[in-house]
């Protein structure tokens, strides 16, 4: 998976899209991506997520789309099927795992404690997602991880915003997951999509190319 890993070193920022409503969903991802942001995360709750990624990603090339709340094995199938480009799950299961890595498919695994971290690694993560970062300290949490597990690859999720992302890549993160702070509920709901590109574009402007672990 250095390919994926790559990707993650140079983009940094993964969009988390969830919407009960298909057009919803695809605006939010338009605006995401003209705001500069390149990996997308429609999640399998999402209206339509199996035909809309495939179709996002014919309307954004230069995009990565992939899905995640990902549960089982049987999710998994269908998303793989769909044509995601990545998949992220809120917690490790060794069987999705496996059926990414037989598609060639990245799985990133959720885990938040340092075991759970080193266990979906060690089960063949092409990345660790840790959920919900900002109910065991946030930035401060990953600043505490760093000395013991700075080798694997971790994206915080769960309490990201746009004034914190800089301060978990400083500390270390790959890459980070953003959602509801993107994409505020009034912009949403208002279909002020100025407002999420103009965020999305300040968000990038922190974002610099990882350049590993001193």
């Amino acid at each position: 998976m250095t390919a994926w890993l790559s990707l993650l070193q140079q983009q940094r920022v993964i969009a988390v899209i969830r919407a009960t409503n298909a057009i919803v969903a695809r605006e939010m991802a338009l605006a995401a991506a003209a705001g500069g942001i390149k990996l997308m995360e429609i999640t399998w709750n999402t209206d339509k997520a199996d035909s809309l990624i495939p179709k996002l990603q014919q309307e954004l090339p230069d995009c990565k789309i992939g899905t995640g709340t990902v549960l089982n094995p049987e999710m998994a199938a269908e998303a793989i099927a769909s044509g995601c480009s990545f998949i992220f799950t809120p917690h490790t299961s060794p069987e999705i795992i496996e059926l990414g890595r037989a598609a060639n498919i990245p799985v990133i695994a959720g885990a938040l404690t340092p075991t759970e971290i080193v266990t979906a690694w060690q089960a063949g993560a092409a990345a660790v997602k840790v959920f919900p970062i900002k109910s065991v300290g946030g930035v401060s949490y990953l600043e505490c991880l760093q000395p013991v597990l700075g080798d694997i690859p971790l994206i915080p999720t769960g309490g990201v915003t746009a004034e914190n992302t800089s301060l978990f890549l400083d500390a270390g993160a790959i890459a980070v997951g953003i959602s509801s702070n993107l994409f505020c509920h009034e912009a949403v709901a208002e279909g002020d999509w100025t407002t999420v590109i103009s965020k999305a574009q300040l968000l990038m402007q922190q974002v610099q190319p990882f350049q590993g672990r001193s």
